[in-house]
């Protein structure tokens, strides 16, 4: 079988060679596609052919897919979390040190220089006193989500000799293990804000996050403090930020998202989105997702979805069928029956659930007629069913 996979945005070459070409053309202009590659583009904005089975998106957030609109499809949207994570870390050590040192404004002081070297080196020397900064060892820094990208940041700032505070009441037993020991934990973020000096964002852009920090929480910051958000736009209220700038409140805004109202704000030091734009980034999320998405099209195996749980199973048989559903009582007894009814033992079986949606895989002794799919997709609650037959090698 060949899968076709219609590719949004340029995808890194060495993800790609993960999909092996005899059994997958892959393109950007490939018709009625079985799958989508997608890293910025506005998939919003699109309309996303019905036979699509699934979306890899070759980043970490999915703000730019119809996730909402997937689910009800029954399709996986699949990312790539913490394949990004060191070129972000090493974006936001950069941010810190921009604004600790004043090196933006210093830069364009030394750019309007004029004169011969004597007159450069005085001019220098007189104002030099204008740009003097302050070093980041001794100072703290608190840091809001503690997933991938917020372990290495703590990591590396306790390595430059910085005290650490972290708050991420939705940690993970895994991730709160992987902290290093000095890490001290908030009990509120209002708690982090007024003891730090740096504050990181690291935290997805959801309707709880949105204006995560306001008028209030940039009040309750330490006055002088720097805030660094390489996180989602929308996560800080802009108009908060410049009355805290000009109030001499902050001394620094540094993030990754440019907009006119930040627009020649002496204080705000905005990059041009680059927190993954590294070629190793590039080539870490690439080579995430194509795996995950070629396990998931050829095996019905999900890791790394953003709106289904994670479900894998070892091959038992030649014969598999996936089965995505609402996350209702007695679906798991219903899809059983149309088996057990049609005479077809199961082999094996696995089901789980996450939130609205549920997804089940099961091998089975015997081959599903094509009858009996269509029985199953027709139970309602049923999204979508995928008979799932032994790939070839490749």
């Amino acid at each position: 079988m060949t899968y076709r996979v219609l590719t949004l945005n340029k995808i890194s070459t060495l993800g790609l060679k993960r999909l092996p070409a005899e059994h997958y053309e892959i393109g950007g202009e490939i018709a009625d596609p079985d799958a989508i590659m997608v890293r910025s583009h506005n998939m919003h904005d699109m309309e996303i052919p019905s036979g699509v089975l699934a979306i890899a998106r070759a980043g970490a957030g999915t703000n730019n897919v119809p996730v909402k609109a997937m689910s009800a499809r029954g399709v996986p949207v699949f990312n790539a979390p913490g394949a990004n994570a060191n070129a972000v870390k090493e974006l936001v050590l950069s941010g810190m040190l921009l604004a600790s040192r004043n090196i933006v404004p210093a830069l364009g002081f030394v750019a309007g220089l004029q004169g011969d070297d004597t007159s450069l080196h005085q001019q220098v020397e007189a104002g030099k006193k204008h740009f003097a900064g302050t070093e980041l060892r001794g100072r703290t820094l608190g840091i809001v989500g503690l997933g991938a990208i917020g372990r290495l940041v703590a990591d590396a700032a306790i390595g430059l000799g910085m005290k650490v505070i972290g708050y991420d009441p939705e940690i993970t037993v895994d991730a709160a293990w992987s902290l290093p020991s000095q890490v001290r934990k908030a009990q509120s973020i209002e708690d982090l804000l007024k003891h730090s000096d740096f504050v990181s964002l690291h935290v997805p852009l959801l309707d709880a996050t949105r204006n995560l920090i306001d008028d209030k929480r940039v009040a309750a910051m330490k006055a002088g403090s720097v805030l660094l958000n390489f996180s989602r736009e929308g996560i800080v209220n802009e108009d908060a930020v410049l009355a805290g700038l000009s109030g001499k409140h902050l001394r620094y805004y540094v993030c990754d998202f440019p907009s006119v109202k930040f627009q020649g704000q002496e204080r705000v030091v905005a990059l041009p989105h680059l927190g993954a734009s590294t070629a190793e980034a590039e080539e870490n999320c690439a080579v995430m997702v194509a795996e995950q998405l070629r396990d998931y099209l050829e095996h019905g195996n999900i890791t790394n979805s953003v709106n289904f749980p994670n479900v894998s199973m070892p091959r038992e048989s030649v014969n598999r069928v996936g089965i995505a559903n609402a996350n209702v009582p007695n679906m798991l007894g219903q899809i059983s029956g149309a088996l057990a009814e049609a005479g077809i033992n199961i082999h094996n079986m696995t089901n789980k659930s996450r939130g609205e949606m549920a997804y089940t895989l099961v091998d089975t002794d015997t081959p599903l007629t094509a009858a009996l799919l269509s029985g199953i997709a027709a139970i309602p609650g049923v999204l979508m069913v995928r008979n799932l037959p032994m790939p070839a090698e490749s």
